[in-house]
């Protein structure tokens, strides 16, 4: 990707940003304290270092939104464009992590309402499959926990998880993002969409049951043929 670079060249060289800065180990300081040393310092290296943390998983984020390499690449590229701008006005009241997503988030979603991309007004409000305990009404499913771990990752089924996961509405693919590929807690996914934590649950909840219900026949079969 080139957007960093590209990014990092214009603070550089629009910020006054520069290389005479004392030594750190920087991949052992805090995103906040990156961000200090960045403002206060105006340290090219730490704003290198945040990049590096930062650019993949804007990048998935945004292409999980937008769906198109090309399009993700230009959102990411705008994500490190509004970092470089609006750096000064992060206040510390949430996790860096949780003001940069929040960014790449609304930059993503503008991007393709703009441009009147992939827009998906199904809800699953009233998917309900399941009953209380979470087990599909009706349907019996296989127990899938003896399936080799590799015939779970392999290609194909990757290639179902991926279609599956775009097929979900766009608040519960974004939720399910952040909180399953991501690795964010509810709470940090909560004040990245200003959600309350029932409203996060909720929605990783359906946005998993409809995966479920989607690749059930899927690793089922992969169980029979494993058995």
């Amino acid at each position: 990707m080139q957007a960093s670079s590209a990014v990092i060249n214009e603070l550089d060289i629009g910020r006054g940003l520069g290389f005479d800065v004392t030594s750190h180990d920087y991949n052992r300081i805090s995103d906040e304290e990156l961000v200090k040393l960045i403002l206060v310092e105006r340290d090219v290296l730490a704003l290198n270092e945040i990049v590096m943390r930062y650019e993949d998983k804007i990048y998935r984020l945004a292409l999980r939104i937008t769906r198109n390499p090309s399009y993700a690449e230009e959102v990411l590229q705008e994500v490190l464009l509004t970092l470089l701008e609006k750096l000064d006005s992060f206040r510390r009241e949430s996790k860096f992590s949780t003001w940069l997503f929040r960014i790449a988030t609304n930059t993503a979603l503008l991007y393709i309402r703009n441009e009147k991309k992939y827009t998906n007004h199904q809800s699953l409000e009233d998917y309900k499959p399941y009953d209380e305990n979470g087990s599909l009404v009706g349907v019996t499913l296989g127990d899938w926990s003896n399936i080799p771990e590799d015939l779970l990752i392999e290609k194909e089924g990757m290639e179902i998880l991926e279609n599956a996961v775009n097929e979900l509405p766009e608040k519960y693919k974004i939720v399910f993002h952040l909180r399953d590929v991501e690795g964010l807690s509810n709470e940090e996914v909560g004040n990245i969409l200003g959600l309350s934590l029932p409203a996060v649950k909720s929605r990783v909840l359906r946005a998993r049951l409809f995966l479920r219900h989607k690749l059930s026949d899927y690793f089922y079969e992969l169980k029979e043929e494993a058995a």
